[in-house]
């Protein structure tokens, strides 16, 4: 018998697989892949290759929430179908795509035969996208002036997951010296730098996931070195999320569409959970996460289909509607896998 959360977030891992998960070309044998929109596209169309890395982490939850032998085949048919979508490659010229993809084929682990190359080739890139310049930190992308927390954040946790505790430690320490906001304590977007290599711009928006992912990173060097500074600055901007980000009630905000920013509440929510499971100790991350699920449940349209902002009443999926997003149903899947998560403790 499952408990609430465990059954709602089943729920939504069946409601997204049946209107997104297919295989390449609707026919391919042995793989999968994430249609990007439930209406209106077509087979073959853009694939954005970090929704695929998060569709792909949302499985692995959903296995981890309820092993399957199904799902572990599909977990590989992702794997799998996500290498061939993208040219017989693990890597783009994205920092944070490929920060994405290597966090989530290292979670599936031994689910997936080539997991263990595809981590090492995505490992190898990041480092390569390392430079001094605006102080330290990894580009956005290849041949860019911009540096981000959305890169620097998630190849900071992989990095620390995969044993390079050293670059991941002075990735954090960086977004901490260059991108928190010594005023309200969250994490800004990122900067930009001119040929000098000195900062010419900050891009001062303050992005739900770029809380995700600091706190991400805190949190996973917290276990691995033990320096008090990581829970403090973990403890932190968890109160300056709660106290800038979430609205009435402790649910999370959001944004105005759904591309993109479909998915940063979501990736928020899946780092609030960790910090909730794996730190106690730690103020809030428990309570945003339960009360913005209790919000996007009880604001679910049939299917179940989820609002790009989990605020307000979901719309049934049509095109040209952010419900009809994978980003969007992807998040609100994240959310309530990350409720079941905390629901089942460490």
């Amino acid at each position: 018998m499952g408990t609430l959360w465990t059954e709602r977030a089943a729920a939504a891992e069946r409601a997204v697989t049946r209107r997104f998960l297919h295989r390449i070309g609707g026919a391919l044998p042995g793989t999968r892949i994430g249609r990007i929109r439930s209406t209106g596209a077509r087979v073959l169309g853009p694939w954005h290759y970090w929704w695929q890395a998060h569709l792909l982490d949302c499985l692995v939850d959903a296995q981890l929430r309820a092993p399957d032998v199904r799902r572990a085949a599909a977990i590989a048919g992702m794997v799998r179908g996500v290498r061939i979508r993208n040219l017989g490659r693990w890597t783009n010229d994205y920092f944070d795509d490929i920060a994405w993809f290597g966090l989530a084929v290292q979670r599936a682990g031994l689910r997936t035969r080539p997991g263990p190359r595809a981590v090492a080739a995505i490992t190898t890139r990041l480092g390569e996208g390392h430079s001094a310049d605006g102080g330290g930190g990894i580009w956005w992308r290849r041949g860019d002036d911009f540096k981000n927390a959305p890169a620097n954040g998630p190849a900071a946790i992989l990095l620390a997951r995969t044993g390079d505790v050293r670059s991941a430690t002075a990735l954090t320490d960086w977004m901490t010296d260059v991108l928190v906001d010594p005023a309200s304590g969250l994490v800004r977007d990122g900067i930009r730098l001119d040929a000098t290599g000195a900062v010419r711009e900050v891009a001062a928006t303050t992005y739900t996931y770029c809380q995700g992912v600091y706190l991400g990173a805190c949190v996973e060097l917290a276990e691995r070195d033990g320096d008090p500074r990581w829970a403090e600055r973990a403890g932190r901007v968890l109160e300056a999320t709660a106290e800038h980000l979430a609205g009435p009630g402790g649910v999370i905000g959001g944004y105005d569409d759904g591309g993109d920013g479909g998915l940063f509440n979501g990736i928020l929510a899946r780092y609030l959970a960790d910090a909730a499971v794996r730190r106690p100790d730690l103020p809030h991350a428990r309570e945003l996460v339960l009360a913005s699920a209790e919000s996007v449940w009880a604001h679910r349209a049939e299917g179940p289909t989820f609002a790009h902002d989990w605020r307000r009443p979901a719309r049934v999926a049509t095109a040209g509607t952010p419900e009809s997003d994978l980003s969007v149903q992807l998040s609100g899947w994240m959310l309530l896998e990350a409720a079941a998560r905390v629901e089942r403790g460490r």
